[in-house]
């Protein structure tokens, strides 16, 4: 079953798919069915493959279906990205960041226009500033977008045009960007794996993964049956431990917290007249949009321990009512925890564990679109191609020589770090 979440409870898709039984043979055979495997999947299935996915409980299970919704062009690991990818493709890592910060926008779009999903697509998104310093870096952002031609979409905002937007006193200014989108995320993997199903691929949900048997035809093996492919892809994200002799060590789980109001009718209006989805400019950050039928939805306070929030609610409610008083006492509907995957530079990593099994991992806080990006170039290495898949493989990872738990606490540490760092700046 799904989480208690507003997701779930509003999903399209409830049909759904059968256990995985007997022995199989295809082309290729995904372990996971969030949107890194899912998007993949469709990819896949588009150049003519015939693809399985094992999904250990539903599609969308994990963070997939439990996250803010927001698809924006932000990158936590944007700086290291450009310093690593030097390494491969020299001058040109600049622009290949920043092609990456809108690239996953546009494989939204044209995918949920392609196959009719319905996934209450948004746009219009605001990083705002809480201190001066904030406005700095988001002028910085704004000068940038001018420069490559994103006049048209961006938008400073300072102090004095904020009500315009939002009912709060939080902020000294913000960046808007129309180009930035939310969505209600769930329905959108569902509607992609219908697509995909649609198309050909095979959907196995209670089907975990016990192991890969490598060798010249891998083959991935459940409880009850196996998939045997030309290639494997591993896109668990943080939700498997499969090879960890190999894998562990890079990815650290951490716990995001989101709940959702009741409906606000009018009060949402008031509090956010413009439908924007936001999130401010803190490393510790919180986020929030409004969902179709206008309740809250807002999330923040990251624990990096681990381990999930025992109670969401009592964690989130101080900061929606600091964000709007005139929601204090607002009844809450839906509050659910999620596990997200960190890498200590934020940059997701993308290798193989032999030529014909491949994975991705890791996309610390900004998954919609990073991982529609790599499902993207994951296809294309499957298939041959590898001049992407080559420049992320080629990023040297930190891999910390201990396990999940006690990886989890360094990354708490570190964060820690970074949040007194926010009080100088």
């Amino acid at each position: 079953m799904h989480t208690e979440s507003y997701y779930a409870a509003t999903r399209n898709d409830v049909a759904p798919y059968p256990e995985l039984t007997g022995d199989h043979r295809v082309d290729v055979v995904i372990i996971g069915g969030g949107f890194s495997g899912i998007s993949t999947a469709v990819d896949l299935t588009e150049r003519g493959l015939k693809v399985v996915v094992l999904e250990a409980k539903q599609i969308g299970w994990g963070a997939t279906g439990r996250n803010g919704g927001q698809i924006t062009g932000s990158l936590s690991g944007d700086k290291a990205m450009a310093r690593e990818f030097r390494k491969s493709i020299g001058s040109d890592a600049d622009d290949f960041v920043w092609g990456l910060r809108w690239h996953g926008h546009d494989i939204i779009r044209n995918r949920v226009q392609k196959y009719g999903i319905a996934c209450d697509l948004k746009f219009g998104q605001m990083q705002t500033a809480m201190k001066p310093s904030h406005m700095q870096e988001l002028t910085q952002i704004y000068d940038e977008g001018q420069r490559r031609g994103m006049g048209d979409v961006l938008t400073m905002l300072d102090g004095s045009q904020m009500p315009e937007y939002l009912e709060t006193d939080l902020y000294c200014g913000g960046l808007l960007n129309t180009k930035n989108m939310h969505v209600h995320s769930l329905n959108l993997c569902l509607g992609e794996a219908r697509a995909a199903a649609n198309a050909g691929a095979l959907i196995f949900e209670q089907s975990e993964v016990t192991h890969i048997e490598h060798g010249a035809t891998p083959r991935a093996v459940t409880q009850k049956g196996s998939v045997a492919a030309n290639a494997v892809l591993i896109a668990g994200n943080a939700y498997h431990l499969l090879d960890q002799k190999r894998l562990g060590g890079a990815l650290f789980p951490a716990s995001l917290s989101i709940m959702a109001t009741e409906p606000l009718g009018d009060m949402a209006d008031q509090i956010n007249p413009k439908d924007i989805a936001v999130y401010d400019s803190r490393f510790v950050l919180d986020y929030y949009r409004l969902t179709a039928d206008k309740r809250l939805m807002f999330g923040g306070g990251t624990n990096y321990s681990g381990r999930n929030t025992t109670d969401v609610e009592a964690q989130l409610r101080p900061a929606v009512e600091r964000t709007f008083p005139r929601l204090k006492g607002v009844k809450v509907d839906y509050s659910w925890s999620g596990i997200d995957g960190i890498i200590i530079n934020r940059i997701p990593e993308v290798g193989r564990l032999s030529d014909n099994v491949f994975f991705v991992q890791g996309f610390s806080g900004h998954g919609i679109a990073l991982s529609h990006i790599l499902g993207e170039i994951m296809a294309e290495a499957i298939t041959g191609h590898l001049e992407r898949f080559d420049v992320f493989a080629n990023v040297k990872h930190l891999r910390l020589p201990f396990g999940r738990r006690a990886g989890s606490l360094m990354v708490a540490v570190g964060m820690i770090y970074y949040s007194l760092l926010e009080k100088l700046r």
